[in-house]
Formats: C-alpha cells, structure tokens, sequence
C-alpha cells in the first residue's frame, strides 16, 4: 500500500475523528462485540471502541485486503489507546533482512515472552486511562531474531480497548515535536493539556 511512497516523518493508519476512519481496515465483530464510535469522556471526543468477551473475534485489521502489505518501512508503531481494564491484545506482521515475515503479540494478559520462529508473543503494561504505547520494530526484530527489520505488513487490534490515533513514525519524538493532531489532549479548566502516558517497553 505504501512501499512506493516516501516515508519520513509521521504516517496515519487510523484516526477517529473523520468521516470514514475504518477506510483501509477490515473489521470483524461476533459473539457480542462491537466496534463503533463513541464519545470519550476524558477526552471529551469521538474515539473508536472494540469490545467483545472473546478477543479472538473482535478485531480490525490493515490492509483491507488480506492479500495486500502495508509496506511501511518506518520503524516505530505508536497507539494511543484507552485501558478498558479488560482483556486486549494487538498483532503487528513484518518482513525481517532474511526475507521471513515475523508476528509480534502483545497483550495485557500475558504473563511472559515467548519468542519462536515465526511468532512472539510479550506482556503489555498499560497504565489507568488512556496510553501512548509506542513499539520500536526494529529493536524487537533484533533483540528477538538477530535479524533487521525491513517494513510491516500488516496490524491487527483486537478487543478490548479504545482507540484514538495508530501511526508510525521515522523515530521517536518529543511532546513538543509532535504535532499536534497526533497528540491526545485532556480539557481542563478551559486548557489542553498533555495526557497521554507513554507506556513502557516491555522487555525481550
């Protein structure tokens, strides 16, 4: 999707203000679920909510199509995401220097990692509220398969969460660095104030 486009900087996969945010992302919702727009009241906008008691079938997926890749060589994810306090889980695909696609699984749930050829799976820390996780692919690459990291192929969120903002970025940015639609802001006292907390890394 991207891999003939010049990438530097910021790029968005999924924002939840607009008129059409699922627009490259494919969707699935049984058992329950539901994945639709609602107003945050912390943040006092409209953010987008995957809720389901099972995990496994409440989820959204780019590219739409599942014979496509997203190409983007870029090599920080970050997600502002909402703690639900309930189970969550979200899946990134990428392509290693080795020519082998590899998935990483991170989730709340998860007690320890595990790392096998083709897939590993880590624990998630999310504080109260809402989140900034950001996910360095290419150090997860190395520290997990000795390889490098080429470019993602594709990105799974599962339920259940809330979600506001999905992009990658060339490195990672200061507060100040970043503009400002790609910020998530608390209204206080009439003011914006920074209250996304940039969750920690969890370690190999």
């Amino acid at each position: 999707m991207f891999r003939n486009t010049f990438q530097s900087g910021f790029l968005s996969l999924f924002y939840s203000i607009g008129s059409k945010p699922l627009q490259l992302w494919s969707r699935q919702a049984l058992n329950g679920g539901h994945i639709k727009r609602v107003i945050d009241e912390d943040v006092q906008s409209s953010v987008l909510e995957i809720v389901s008691p099972n995990v496994s079938t409440c989820w959204m997926s780019c590219p739409m199509d599942d014979k496509k890749c997203l190409g983007i060589k870029l090599p920080f994810l970050v997600i502002i995401v909402k703690n639900m306090e309930q189970y969550f889980t979200f899946e990134i695909q990428i392509v290693d220097d080795k020519g082998i696609k590899r998935r990483f699984r991170a989730s709340n749930y998860q007690v320890e990692a595990r790392v096998k050829p083709f897939v590993c799976t880590m624990p998630m820390r999310l504080d109260d509220g809402w989140n900034q996780v950001q996910f360095n692919l290419a150090d997860f690459v190395k520290r997990a398969y000795g390889t490098n990291y080429v470019e993602t192929v594709r990105i799974t969120i599962h339920a259940n969460c809330r979600l506001r903002r999905i992009y990658f970025a060339d490195r990672l940015y200061t507060e100040e660095e970043v503009p400002q639609e790609f910020r998530l802001f608390l209204p206080v006292a009439g003011d914006e104030v920074p209250a996304a907390i940039t969750a920690e890394e969890t370690a190999l």
